[in-house]
């Protein structure tokens, strides 16, 4: 574990727990690769949630294989980013998840977060609601920032560029 900084791989994760002890764990997960305002304002609605907001961070694969563009930070700056946040409390980097449904279910039982925040219109809401209700954690839905978008801003940037 990075204590400067609070970003440790995934392996450490049953370490942040005992560490934790019975503080109320928000759990977040996300790219974040081009961060801007509707980010800072899903992380600072997440945090309200618990007393410690830990974000799983996806890998550089993730984001080539599953979103199918080239990552604009690593995975290691993106974490320093947000591991410079007030607001994040931990960042955890994930490692490409073969089996992103079965893995993610085991982390999220590992954690048992006492709250998963995400955002409203998310696609994968019913997986998250039965994880949150496997491990008895409250699922609150945060409204996305109408002109704050990862994709809007790369698709501005593109136009901008030819």
């Amino acid at each position: 574990m990075n204590p400067e900084k609070n970003i440790l791989p995934l392996r450490e994760l049953n370490e942040l727990k005992v560490q934790l002890g019975q503080k109320r764990i928000a759990l977040v997960g996300g790219c974040f690769d081009i961060f801007h305002y509707g980010h800072l304002h899903f992380l600072r609605e997440a945090k309200r949630g618990g007393d410690i907001l830990v974000v799983l961070l996806e890998s550089d694969e993730f984001i080539r294989l599953r979103k199918r563009k080239e990552p604009f930070h690593t995975q290691s700056q993106r974490a320093e980013i947000l591991a410079e946040l007030k607001v994040v409390d931990y960042v955890v980097l994930l490692p490409f998840l073969e089996n992103p449904d079965k893995e993610y279910g085991e982390i999220v039982e590992d954690l048992k977060p006492s709250v998963i925040p995400i955002t409203k219109g998310d696609v994968h809401r019913d997986k998250k609601l039965l994880l949150a209700k496997r491990v008895g954690a409250q699922l609150i839905e945060i409204n996305q920032l109408a002109s704050f978008s990862s994709s809007q801003i790369t698709t501005y940037a593109s136009i901008l560029r030819d």
